[in-house]
């Protein structure tokens, strides 16, 4: 059956990709570090340095977030860890609780964004395209869209100061507890930036960058004394549960891909759309829009594997900058991973604070997603946004 000995060879050409050998480090390494009770020492730094001030929590709250999220890769995670350990505290401290929902939810999809990226990785294989470009180029999108979330709840807060109160002056800490409470993060935030380092000063490729990260991080959790049995199994259950989720996407996207060539319909798309002699401009903000509706129902890296046959041809024909439009993809499902009605990390949230209603988790994201949208656009309009860290470092 020459169908079924393409699939087989197909898939096995598919996950032996050599870019794809980086996934399962950055997993085990994202699992180490969540492990190692980041998220918790992580906030307890941010709710000293920032609660005397109006919004404060709310603004470390969304750099946690944001940070923890780049760390594991996986915003589902992100989100979950953050909420259980942020809300609680804000709350404490007399925070609107949609506002605190909000910079939770925003914070834990930015980990698609912001690099180290799983979906970078997987979307560098199936756009031919560098990891290390990829992963440049969301740096400065990224940390725009946490500035933007950092802004609006500062400037909400101190016209609305009932949403985020800044904490009573004789809770506050002084500077020498403040310094303090940055010690239990080095060592993680060390272990990012050798990462990150390596990469963007060409010693290292994202593969192996991402095997030196997991050994960085198995040390610094030895070192805060987190390697217990328990930990251990969980860090392996979780990379184990992680990457089979990941391959078997792969696996079916291959299924699919082959059922698109063998019956040409990756090529009648393609045909189609140019042939019909549209702008190329209307063209992307179309698969654009198309990204944001399918991102409110289906996982980041599922989007991609079952768009990418359709799509990535038709982008490439209009002679697109393919990394210039995975930011823009990420971007989009960033946003759909937020939208109501089916947005996943509402779903995620909503596991984390059963108590909730729905509406209000609703409610809670729309600021956010207006500015991840303006976010879009702004890369949309001006492409040396994402493009101008990767064209400095590799000339791309």
């Amino acid at each position: 059956m020459p169908s079924l000995d393409g699939f087989v060879l197909g898939t096995y050409e598919r996950t032996t990709q050599a870019i794809l050998t980086a996934l399962p480090l950055y997993i085990f390494m994202a699992a180490v570090l969540m492990y190692s009770d980041l998220a918790d020492d992580m906030y307890e730094a941010i709710y000293r340095w920032f609660g005397g001030v109006k919004g404060g929590l709310a603004a470390g709250t969304s750099i946690v977030a944001a940070v923890f999220a780049s760390m594991v890769g996986v915003a589902s995670v992100a989100t979950a860890a953050v909420g259980m350990v942020a809300r609680p505290s804000m709350l404490k401290r007399k925070y609107d609780d949609q506002l605190t929902l909000g910079v939770i939810m925003a914070g834990g999809v930015l980990g698609a964004l912001i690099p180290p990226s799983i979906v970078m990785i997987v979307y560098a294989a199936e756009a031919s395209v560098s990891a290390a470009a990829l992963f440049m180029a969301g740096i400065v999108p990224g940390i725009m869209a946490c500035l933007l979330f950092i802004v609006y709840s500062l400037i909400l807060c101190y016209f609305r100061p009932e949403k985020g109160p800044s904490v009573e002056a004789d809770m506050r800490y002084t500077l020498r507890e403040k310094f303090q409470s940055l010690k239990s993060i080095v060592l993680p935030g060390l272990v990012i930036l050798l990462v990150l380092g390596s990469i963007y000063l060409g010693v290292a490729t994202p593969t192996e960058a991402g095997a030196v990260g997991a050994v960085g991080a198995v040390f610094a959790a030895g070192v805060r004394k987190k390697l217990t049995f328990v930990n251990i199994k969980q860090i392996f259950m979780m990379t184990a549960k992680l990457c089979g989720i990941v391959f078997w996407i792969l696996i079916g996207a291959v299924a699919y891909a082959r059922i698109v060539t063998v019956t040409g319909t990756g090529e009648w798309l393609g045909s189609m759309i140019t042939d019909a002699g549209l702008n190329r401009w209307v063209v992307l903000i179309l698969i654009l829009l198309f990204f944001l509706v399918l991102g409110m129902f289906i996982d980041t890296v599922a989007v991609l594997l079952i768009t990418a046959p359709l799509f990535l041809p038709v982008l490439g024909a209009f002679d697109f900058n393919m990394v210039w439009f995975g930011i823009l993809f990420t971007i989009a499902v960033c946003i759909g991973n937020l939208t109501p009605p089916f947005g996943i990390s509402i779903f995620i949230m909503k596991g984390v604070a059963p108590d909730i209603k729905t509406t209000t988790l609703y409610r809670a994201v729309w600021p956010f997603v207006f500015i991840l949208l303006f976010c879009m656009i702004l890369v949309l309009l001006f492409p040396e946004i994402a493009m101008f860290v990767p064209t400095q470092m590799l000339g791309q």
